[in-house]
């Protein structure tokens, strides 16, 4: 849809073109459709489509539209000191928190194959394509 965002495209071709299939899609879609991310039309020349351009929708939306990126708040075994998470369990939040902070730098643009993401890679394994 980021690479067709004016227009609108059908579930099958979603589908299709994503290897997703179209049940667990239209989970997907009508997550991005509640969230406002996504609009929906029935009919002929219906479909799904973007619903602002993708170089202004950052991949944490859509990401936050499906399902919460899990933050640990609190130690499962009870290993906490004074509110405080112990080190393990401080590490992993920082993974979550490194996700979302991913995401939140990326748009919807820079995840589409071929073009050039608009973003800084300074990973020693980035992608050609920064």
């Amino acid at each position: 849809m980021g690479s067709q965002h004016d227009e609108f495209i059908g579930r099958a071709e979603i589908a299709e073109a994503t290897l997703v299939p179209v049940d667990y899609l239209l989970k997907v879609l009508n997550g991005l459709v509640v969230a406002g991310l996504v609009e929906s039309r029935r009919g002929p020349g219906g479909g799904y489509r973007l619903t602002m351009s993708p170089r202004e929708m950052a991949a944490l939306q859509v990401v936050l539209a499906i399902e919460e990126i899990p933050r640990i708040t609190e130690c499962p075994f009870g290993n906490s000191k004074d509110g405080n998470l112990c080190s393990l369990n401080k590490l992993l939040d920082d993974v979550c928190r490194l996700v979302e902070v991913a995401f939140a730098g990326a748009t919807i643009a820079d995840l589409i194959p071929g073009r050039k993401c608009s973003r800084t890679c300074d990973s020693p394994n980035k992608p050609t394509d920064c």
